[in-house]
């Protein structure tokens, strides 16, 4: 099992920058493909970004491409989400979530383990 918490929301203005947290425990969470989705009230869960294992490779939402970046640490079994030029539209739940299987992908079924997730809110 892998547990994942994450943080760092909160209410910013537009414009601003959040960094959002993914602190992972459990049986080698270091090696897993990793991910942040978002949910919206009223939308669907959707795709953010996400991280190869090493940290070497990373996809990117169109919506976020250029304003977001992913990273992780390993010695500290944490992976990051560094947000700029926040907009209104990026007011969601934001989740954390571990793949266990190869690759990069951008379907929540590929993800085996998610965090409770953390609430950002973009005020205009």
């Amino acid at each position: 099992q892998v547990q994942l918490v994450e943080s760092g929301g909160g209410l910013v203005q537009t414009g601003d920058s959040l960094r959002l947290s993914c602190a992972a425990s459990g049986r080698t969470s270091s090696s897993y493909n990793k991910g942040w989705f978002r949910q919206a009230p009223g939308k669907e869960r959707e795709f953010v970004a996400a991280i190869s294992w090493r940290g070497g490779t990373t996809d990117y939402a169109d919506s976020v491409k250029g304003r977001f970046i992913i990273s992780r640490d390993n010695a500290k079994n944490t992976v990051y989400l560094q947000m700029n030029s926040l907009k209104p539209e990026d007011t969601a739940v934001y989740y954390c979530a571990a793949r266990e299987g190869y690759g990069l992908v951008r379907k929540e079924y590929g993800y085996d383990y998610w965090g409770q997730g953390t609430q950002v809110t973009v005020s205009s």
